[in-house]
């Protein structure tokens, strides 16, 4: 009997093995075959042959250079996202001219995926002279402050090192809008510019300095903490709250001092109520902040302040 099934388990495990090499043959010979268009040839049957009785409005299409132009030319924001997001493998030397003006369209969101096609591009954008280089000589000389933050923030989208430098150069820009636009893309970028967001968190624009903050929390290794801790008692209460949420996000646990003062004595609740939320989060600070919160839970005005204390406490 022990013997028999010790048979029936053999042929089974040579059947599976069988199989197995069957099934990844199969896959093999699936990988060397060309891939199914997108967007079916309608003289072969057209999306019926590939994808059944799906509405052709609900199935992936690739964009064709013309449709780019068009949308590029005339197209509302919707069009011109659709189009762009369908083109992102068109290569199109010709649609080169149409897309990149608008990245400094109007509508924040066309001037994001017009910078987000460009970027993708093998050829004509990032050559001497073509729309990389054009739009770092955009944010350095041109005259409009809005083109500069416009160009800024597409630097930031194309991801390319040469931004680094041109948008710390902007962070000294006399218009804050620029500077703010500059620091954004810094965080885009991932890096502080050797240094340089870490002057425009001493700005003299709350804008500039919210958008320092915003980038700093992006950047992975972001190390100028020190200058983050020292906006906790900022004029503006954005800026303060803003600061404690990035010391958060950061978990810079040495900051305990700064974030605890924010939380015993700042005029504005909400400062107060973010700086509880951050105390609780600072789980090796525990000692140095239960007294704190149990004093807050019980003894600040305001109750959305003493229920963050509660709940601070409960995550020690």
């Amino acid at each position: 009997m022990r013997l028999c099934k010790m048979k029936l388990l053999r042929l089974a495990v040579g059947c599976a093995s069988v199989l197995a090499a069957t099934f990844f043959a199969s896959i093999d010979a699936r990988s060397d075959s060309p891939p199914v268009q997108v967007t079916p040839n309608p003289d072969a049957g057209g999306f019926a042959s590939v994808y059944g009785p799906i509405p052709p409005s609900q199935v992936e299409f690739l964009s064709t250079p013309d449709s780019i132009k068009n949308a590029a030319a005339t197209g509302g924001p919707s069009l011109v996202w659709e189009v762009l997001e369908h083109g992102e493998r068109v290569e199109c030397l010709d649609c080169i001219p149409f897309v990149a003006p608008l990245i400094y369209a109007s509508d924040p969101r066309v001037r994001e995926i017009a910078a987000w096609w460009l970027r993708r591009r093998v050829l004509g954008v990032f050559g001497p002279g073509q729309v990389y280089q054009q739009t770092i000589q955009t944010l350095q000389t041109d005259p409009d402050p809005l083109r500069r933050s416009y160009a800024a923030y597409a630097l930031g989208e194309f991801f390319a090192p040469p931004g680094v430098a041109a948008c710390a150069a902007a962070l000294s820009d006399t218009n804050a809008i620029v500077r703010a636009a500059a620091a954004s893309a810094l965080g885009r970028l991932n890096s502080d510019g050797n240094g340089a967001l870490s002057t425009a968190l001493s700005d003299s624009d709350s804008g500039v300095k919210l958008a320092a903050l915003s980038a700093a929390e992006r950047i992975n290794s972001f190390v100028a903490i020190a200058n983050v801790a020292a906006l906790t008692t900022d004029p503006s209460a954005d800026v303060r709250r803003r600061a404690i949420e990035v010391l958060d996000a950061l978990d810079a646990t040495d900051t305990v001092v700064a974030v605890t003062a924010a939380a015993q004595n700042d005029s504005d609740a909400t400062v107060r109520a973010e700086a509880c939320h951050a105390l609780g989060t600072f789980g090796d600070q525990a000692p140095r902040v239960l007294s704190v919160l149990q004093q807050l839970e019980t003894r600040d005005p305001d109750a959305f302040v003493r229920d963050q204390a509660q709940i601070a406490l409960l995550r020690l």
